[in-house]
């Protein structure tokens, strides 16, 4: 059991796992505490929507409906894995569950079958709706399941839950029967545990698939200026010898491209050259092996004579 996080360390937690939040409206004193008592709490347990849109979801999830005042829980998980607070302290998410399965979240061990509604839930569970039509085919975005992992591994690792055991977040369908939520293709609640788990063993900072080594490092813009003048460099010289025989020290991204350039202009007028001859040989044009080697080579020395004065055009400038 456990003292339900403040606004501020609640807020705190999310930011420190990675998670993008959203403060709506006036989230922080807006809850359903008159109406029973928020806490001790001891678990985090995750709905679906069955609606689309961020905007339209977030703002029932606050207001609530005609016969279910909000909030309706305290954050909702959009699909692309920002998640909206919208309320703080007792929520209208969860109901009335099985009492086993609190009994099993509390000592952290294998969660039972559902079969009763004897247990207040809005008590103990942190709530997040999901952005999902629970129709079983609405996807579940990665990145919206993503965010659910990490708002889940927050709270659990601001209250030191999770070293015993993984049960520590439940969908709402294992909590009161006749419910499915989450439900639909890219969402588990083994496989959310299982992540879960697996992030309470690494920093708040962690990202999955990752490690020290590929981490991205900041440079800056000289850092970046001077490695791509060396890459540059690298590979002209290496491809161009006459460069390479002069040592031309000022070996420079434009005068690469220009390399390249001379280089397929070449190839395409040679090709070009060459096609021209093979058109008169198809029309009986009776050439020689001679002939067709001088016509090829004067195709290609003209073409790349103008490329050479237009090259040397774009240089000046």
């Amino acid at each position: 059991m456990a003292t339900p996080l403040s606004a501020d360390r609640l807020l705190a937690a999310l930011r420190a796992e990675g998670v993008r939040v959203v403060e709506y409206r006036s989230w922080r004193t807006h809850n359903r505490n008159s109406a029973g008592p928020w806490g001790p709490v001891n678990g985090v347990m995750i709905h679906h929507t069955v609606t689309s849109g961020t905007d339209a979801s977030v703002k029932l999830c606050y207001n609530g409906r005609s016969d279910l005042p909000g909030p309706l829980c305290h954050g909702v998980i959009a699909k692309d894995g920002t998640v909206h607070l919208v309320g703080h302290g007792r929520a209208n998410h969860a109901g009335k569950g099985d009492g086993d399965v609190l009994a099993a979240v509390i000592a952290e061990r294998a969660l039972p079958r559902v079969d009763e509604a004897d247990t207040d839930g809005n008590t103990r569970f942190y709530g997040f709706e999901c952005v999902n039509l629970g129709d079983n085919r609405d996807p579940w975005p990665a990145a919206q399941v993503e965010a659910i992992v990490r708002a889940s591994a927050a709270i659990c690792r601001a209250h030191g839950w999770g070293k015993a055991g993984d049960t520590s977040v439940i969908g709402h369908l294992e909590w009161q029967p006749g419910k499915i939520d989450p439900r639909g293709p890219g969402i588990s609640m083994p496989d959310i545990r299982r992540r879960v788990a697996e992030r309470l063993k690494h920093p708040a900072s962690w990202s999955p698939n990752t490690t020290p080594e590929e981490d991205d490092v900041a440079l800056t813009a000289a850092e970046i200026d001077k490695i791509a003048e060396r890459v540059w460099r690298r590979d002209f010289l290496t491809a161009a010898p006459e460069a390479k025989a002069k040592g031309n020290p000022d070996v420079t991204a434009e005068t690469w491209l220009t390399y390249l350039g001379a280089r397929l202009r070449e190839v395409i007028a040679t090709q070009g050259a060459q096609g021209a001859v093979l058109a008169r040989l198809a029309e009986g044009g009776g050439l020689t092996a001679a002939e067709i080697q001088a016509a090829a080579e004067a195709g290609a020395r003209a073409a790349l004579a103008e490329l050479g004065d237009a090259l040397g055009g774009v240089s000046d400038r």
